[in-house]
């Protein structure tokens, strides 16, 4: 029965979460000039057409799993299949770059405050909804913020990597975006190693905090 709660308080801010990113890129990209994503039917609220099945579905509820079983606190985050993005299309690539990465990020960051404030409600009809409703307000704002803290790192080609190839002189951003074939391996690298226990996890818990005193939750 606690896994089948578990689960249920977690599915939907998960793939809420996903599915929002992914969509925000889209959006983005076509009012930059781009519609790939567009033509290609991925600007869509629909989380089918965004599902991976590693990495919206096995990645995170395993670390749920893992979790409720351990009794470990690692922070559920996940991938969906990536919005294709032709950045030569954009009207000016370079520039425009950063603000389709950042739209990812930045729609985690709404939804994490999303949830906030209908905590906030509940706490303000005296806890209509009850306890379970109270515990996926508090999963949605953990999981937006984990997807947006790891998705900030500067490593391409996660946002956080497109990003500082926007804002790099134009010879250091070439050798930089080089590192993309290998971003996925040095993500790795880093969960195996733990190195994100010390950079990003920690700046989950404050940010919570804050989110939660600014919107009464």
């Amino acid at each position: 029965m606690d896994i089948v709660l578990t689960i249920l308080v977690w599915a939907f801010p998960v793939l809420l979460a996903i599915t929002l990113h992914e969509a925000a890129h889209g959006y983005a990209a076509r009012h930059f000039g781009d519609p790939t994503a567009f033509l290609a039917g991925r600007i869509s609220l629909n989380p089918l057409r965004h599902i991976d099945p590693v990495g919206t579905i096995a990645v995170p509820f395993g670390i749920v799993l893992l979790n409720l079983v351990t009794g470990a606190s690692f922070p559920p985050f996940g991938w969906a299949k990536a919005v294709p993005v032709d950045f030569g299309r954009l009207r000016h690539p370079k520039r425009d770059m950063l603000w389709v990465a950042a739209a990812g990020p930045a729609a985690n960051l709404a939804q994490a405050f999303g949830w906030g404030l209908m905590l906030g409600l509940q706490n303000a009809l005296d806890g209509y909804g009850g306890d379970l409703f109270y515990q996926m307000g508090v999963a949605g704002i953990m999981v937006n913020l984990a997807l947006m803290l790891l998705n900030l790192l500067p490593i391409p080609p996660l946002d956080g990597g497109r990003i500082a190839i926007s804002l790099l002189p134009a010879p250091l951003a070439y050798r930089f975006a080089q590192l993309e074939r290998y971003g996925f391996m040095i993500l790795i690298a880093l969960l195996y190693l733990r190195v994100l226990d010390y950079l990003v996890w920690p700046l989950i818990a404050p940010l919570k905090a804050i989110i939660m005193a600014l919107t009464g939750a």
